[in-house]
């Protein structure tokens, strides 16, 4: 068996804030991880018998639906590097009766996969975390096979808005090193910026589209379950507990006095396929 590849720097924060969030993941509020992952492999069109791969699977929210689209004869494999997710992920595959789908803790980023040996490849939520995106895109279009399809959806401009400038704003207050330290999912919020990225890493004839959403919370304090089931997780386990009280009832009391229980979710759908 191969020995598992060391991972980076910028992989490895990537995969504690993903693994603490884990414990947040599932909650109602995170509902929109299920919606998107599904709504960008129904996209894909998916037949029975397929071979899919889902890089940056996190808990399963497009593997699941992409091993249900190819049913028995096919086969999905979810990589990511949140090994918690990973776990969320492989219970949600036993609770829906599925045995056409494996997941894999390493990075996506080097899979060490041979050319060519997937029907589709998916990305959801994951190439903005890759210090090289160009790279990372150029990798999986590697994997796709000929006439294969490549997806890759990112978050569109002002996700989580109007909640998320209200959070970044009490965390510079509180401790202004932290400030967008880390926020890596505004590195490409348009189709012009998803097409270019295919275009820079080779891959051609891509579609891009824009979709407008909102994601409606029960009430403003479940947006502090947003924050700690995604990547604001990493900054705010960045403050010590003092300034997490303090950002937290700042942030809850704000959100509170404007009402605000409708979070926009933006996203862009790229998809890609490999000529015969």
């Amino acid at each position: 068996m191969q020995a598992e590849q060391p991972l980076g720097e910028h992989t490895r924060r990537v995969a504690r804030a993903y693994g603490c969030a884990a414990d947040h993941y599932c909650l109602p509020a995170l509902g929109f991880w299920d919606r998107f992952g599904a709504e960008t492999v129904s996209r894909l069109r998916l037949t029975a018998g397929l071979a899919v791969l889902d890089l940056c699977c996190g808990a399963g929210a497009s593997a699941v639906p992409a091993a249900h689209a190819v049913g028995p004869g096919g086969r999905v494999l979810g990589i990511d590097v949140a090994e918690p997710l990973l776990e969320l992920a492989r219970a949600k595959a036993v609770r829906e009766g599925l045995v056409n789908i494996e997941f894999r803790r390493g990075d996506a980023i080097r899979t060490e996969l041979p050319d060519g040996c997937f029907d589709a490849v998916v990305c959801v939520f994951g190439v903005f975390f890759a210090p090289d995106m160009p790279a990372f895109v150029a990798e999986m279009w590697r994997l796709v096979r000929p006439g294969g399809l490549l997806a890759v959806t990112t978050w569109g401009p002002g996700w989580c808005e109007p909640a998320s400038t209200v959070f970044w704003e009490r965390v510079r207050a509180v401790e202004p090193s932290l400030f967008k330290a880390f926020n890596p999912w505004d590195e490409i919020t348009t189709p012009v910026a998803l097409q270019d990225l295919f275009s820079r890493a080779g891959v051609e004839h891509s579609a891009v589209i824009a979709a407008s959403g909102e994601h409606h919370l029960a009430n403003p304090d479940r947006f502090w379950d947003v924050v700690l089931g995604s990547g604001y997780r990493a900054t705010v386990d960045a403050l010590d507990q003092e300034q997490r009280d303090l950002v937290r009832g700042q942030v809850l009391g704000e959100l509170r006095s404007r009402g605000v229980t409708a979070l926009r979710t933006d996203v862009v759908f790229g998809t890609a396929q490999r000529p015969k």
